[in-house]
Parts: C-alpha cells; sequence; structure tokens
C-alpha cells in the first residue's frame, strides 16, 4: 500500500514539473508562437542543478508562469552539443534566445523561484 501511494505521488509531482522540450522542438515551436527560448544548461551530477529543478520547475505555479514566457529546453553538458556557440563554465546556466537566435540574457547559477522570477521577468 505505501509503495502505491509513494508512486502516485511522484506521479503528481511530475504532472506540475515544468516541461522541457528539445532545442529542435523549441525552434519550431517558436516559429509558431514567438516565445523566447530558455536554456536550461545543467549536469547529470550538479547538486544545484537538482536543487533548481526541485525548489522551482516543479513548483506548479511556477512552471506556469515560466512556460507562459518562455519555451524550456533542458541541455546536459554530459551528453547535449550546445547550440550558438554557448560556453558554459558552472551549471546551471540559463540562456534566453529570441527569434532572430540571438542570446539576449544569459543567467549563471541555481535560484529561488522569486528570485528567478526577478531575473527573467523582463525578458522579451
Amino acid at each position: 500500500m505505501n509503495k502505491t501511494v509513494l508512486i502516485l505521488l511522484m506521479s503528481a509531482v511530475s504532472l506540475f514539473a515544468l516541461e522541457f522540450h528539445t532545442y529542435e522542438e523549441a525552434l519550431q515551436l517558436q516559429k509558431e508562437n514567438g516565445k523566447i527560448i530558455m536554456i536550461d544548461v545543467m549536469r547529470t551530477d550538479c547538486h544545484y542543478c537538482k536543487d533548481m529543478k526541485r525548489k522551482v520547475f516543479d513548483d506548479a505555479a511556477m512552471s506556469a508562469w515560466l512556460e507562459k514566457r518562455f519555451i524550456p529546453v533542458e541541455l546536459n553538458l554530459d551528453f547535449d552539443d550546445l547550440p550558438l556557440g554557448i560556453h558554459v563554465y558552472f551549471t546551471p546556466t540559463f540562456f534566453f534566445v529570441n527569434k532572430e537566435h540571438k542570446i539576449i540574457k544569459k543567467v549563471p547559477g541555481s535560484w529561488g523561484i522569486q528570485d528567478f522570477k526577478d531575473l527573467t521577468v523582463n525578458i522579451k
């Protein structure tokens, strides 16, 4: 019984988590809706990346807020090639890309919900 409850809870959390796209999917979506692409560059073993996911991206309200404004992309330095000549010195680092495929803002580090909102609210 306890295992069933745990599985249901884990499923519910993933329903509210931020939905990430591949970079190729994001480019297509951007053609359709004109939103800014938000690239989250992370690593598998990055403690700060895991904190950001747990504290920010798994929050239902914050996920909805981000998805309303951006097309989220997650790229893992352990597996993925980085587009646009992006160089990362530590993870996580966030890049915001406009429809002309230009990086318009870079936000390094792990943040709480309000801080990340404050850093990204004016990106257009």
